[in-house]
């Protein structure tokens, strides 16, 4: 008799009427999202762990710390290296962790992983995540830091999901990104000043993916739409769309465009971010969350699919 494994351990599986999402044991990663049956984020084999970190949640950091190294209390902090290729500490400390489910719906799951004091980070955590899809067959995802520390710790968090829409070629639809500023880099990918969104580095009124080519570059001053959420969306000249929402807790949105994905040509993360790359050491967006406090907050997935645009 065959016993089928995955490499993301356990899968969760949600559903509301014709929407519904996967979320693996390994990473809170969210594995799959469709809605009337169209695939909105990209997703793996059973054998895969997430490429191109498809999907994972990041806690207590987003991005890249340079060097891995920061400073607390006159102390040089060193985290583990886990972007090689450029010397970071990148994504959070929770990229290879097991999260445990404690609470379980049809239509929704939540999910924590523990934090515990490593190199480089002397702090004691819970990280607890919330998937759910709601009447109109859209996802909401909400994420919460809890410090069980005895001194603040200094948190942000993120995520990475990669937006697709159905079998669309991904170089075919159209990216618009609210954000008046972004992050300038240096050649290591570390922010060194913003600057005014302009010409080709201006997405807010929408740009080919094709156009844009290959990119890695973080938004901010994003300005929320009607309902008070900021929307980054990728749309096809048909109408069909797929937006990533974040509250105002997530004031950055990176966007990472890349032709290294498995089997797609391009594929674009959309990821919302509570601070910056490098927060640990630039204070920007940089929460000092107190002992026994929680810091958290939402963003989502919202399609308009066949035959729900005008």
């Amino acid at each position: 008799m065959s016993h089928h494994t995955f490499a993301t351990g356990e899968q969760f599986r949600i559903q509301r009427g014709n929407s519904q999402a996967v979320i693996t044991e390994l990473a809170g990663c969210l594995r799959l999202f469709t809605k009337d049956g169209v695939q909105l984020t990209e997703t793996f084999n059973d054998d895969e762990i997430p490429p191109g970190a498809s999907g994972i949640l990041l806690a207590p950091w987003p991005n890249r710390v340079a060097d891995g190294k920061w400073m607390l209390d006159g102390k040089v902090q060193k985290l583990d290296i886990t972007e090689l290729t450029r010397g970071h500490a990148s994504h959070g400390l929770l990229r290879n962790s097991s999260y445990r489910p404690t609470e379980r719906t049809d239509d929704a799951v939540e999910l924590e992983a523990e934090i515990f004091p490593q190199h480089g980070y002397p702090f004691r955590l819970t990280h607890q995540v919330r998937y759910g899809i709601d009447e109109a067959g859209d996802l909401t995802v909400t994420q919460t830091l809890v410090n069980h520390s005895t001194a603040a710790a200094p948190v942000a968090l993120g995520a990475h999901p990669y937006l697709r829409l159905g079998d669309m070629e991904t170089a075919g639809l159209t990216l618009t990104v609210p954000g008046a500023t972004y992050l300038e880099t240096d050649d290591r990918l570390i922010p060194r000043a913003s600057a005014s969104a302009s010409g080709g580095t201006d997405l807010r009124g929408g740009t080919g993916i094709g156009a844009l080519g290959i990119l890695d570059r973080a938004y901010t001053d994003l300005k929320p739409a009607g309902n008070g959420r900021v929307e980054t969306t990728l749309a096809a000249a048909g109408g069909e769309s797929v937006t990533l929402w974040q509250d105002n807790v997530f004031p950055y949105v990176h966007i990472f465009v890349t032709d290294t994905y498995p089997g797609r040509p391009l594929a674009v993360a959309v990821e919302p971010m509570s601070a910056p790359a490098n927060a640990l050491n630039s204070g920007d967006g940089l929460v000092w969350l107190e002992p026994g406090k929680s810091f958290g907050g939402s963003w989502g997935i919202s399609a308009r699919v066949r035959g729900q645009h005008a």
